[in-house]
């Protein structure tokens, strides 16, 4: 029969069948502050913060200092437009104070006492101002012919004074004096100013005065300068050669 109502007999029916009861319904409770899990897990939490805290720190361990963008010669006279800022991770922390960083004023005549490369990182020894450098400015007369066209303000030359190849004509001074092949000889074996840097380069009709010859302006050390222009005096007629570095 269908639709008969269930009896307070139908419990004691299915336990006698073998059905499960439903098991009561518990609460559940969380550890205890006393529960060593508890701290175990919050000395994990804590190491883990420690942990990547430094490692942070170590990712940036790195100085902003200048470096150059393009190539200059020993005499330039460089502003914050010829220099750009990288960040560099020193394996010694000493090594630092041998360059020059972003937290140091630029000089306003910041000049270079030696030549450095493009991307080269700027040093402290080799930068000072027009009057620490120990560089005279020095203005030669060439002949078009006798410096490249490409010398311009920047260029490292090395400049030669050659004899003139004139029978009898005494050259240089000390041995080999008034024998023309001697000083021929020692005129062109070696540059009389070697790695100097061009900071003015006019072109001809540029240039004042009517000679037609190329002025050039060069950054020489003051000692060099003076053995520069005794060699000068001393070789009668030699023609100013200038050669271009790099």
């Amino acid at each position: 029969m269908t639709g008969v109502p269930p009896t307070r007999h139908d419990g004691r029916v299915a336990k006698i069948l073998g059905s499960p009861e439903a098991p009561p319904a518990t609460r559940a409770s969380g550890p205890g502050w006393r529960d060593p899990r508890l701290w175990i897990g919050v000395a994990i939490v804590a190491a883990s913060v420690v942990a990547g805290a430094r490692l942070f720190a170590s990712a940036d361990d790195t100085v902003a200092v200048w470096a150059a963008t393009a190539r200059h010669g020993a005499g330039d006279q460089l502003d914050q437009a010829d220099l750009t800022s990288v960040r560099i991770h020193f394996a010694e922390a000493g090594t630092v104070d041998g360059y020059v960083t972003l937290d140091q004023q630029l000089p306003a005549d910041l000049v270079l006492s030696r030549g450095i490369e493009a991307g080269e990182l700027l040093p402290r020894a080799s930068v000072g101002t027009s009057v620490e450098s120990g560089l005279v400015q020095v203005p030669i007369a060439v002949e078009p012919e006798q410096v490249p066209g490409s010398v311009a303000a920047g260029a490292v030359v090395d400049v030669y004074l050659v004899a003139p190849a004139v029978a009898g004509a005494p050259v240089g001074s000390g041995p080999g004096a008034g024998d023309p092949s001697a000083g021929a000889a020692a005129a062109s074996a070696a540059p009389a100013l070697s790695e100097v840097t061009v900071l003015e380069a006019p072109r001809p009709s540029e240039s004042f005065g009517t000679s037609g010859k190329r002025q050039l302006v060069l950054a020489v050390p003051e000692g060099s300068a003076t053995a520069f222009f005794q060699l000068l005096g001393a070789s009668q007629g030699a023609v100013i050669t200038v050669v271009r570095r790099g």
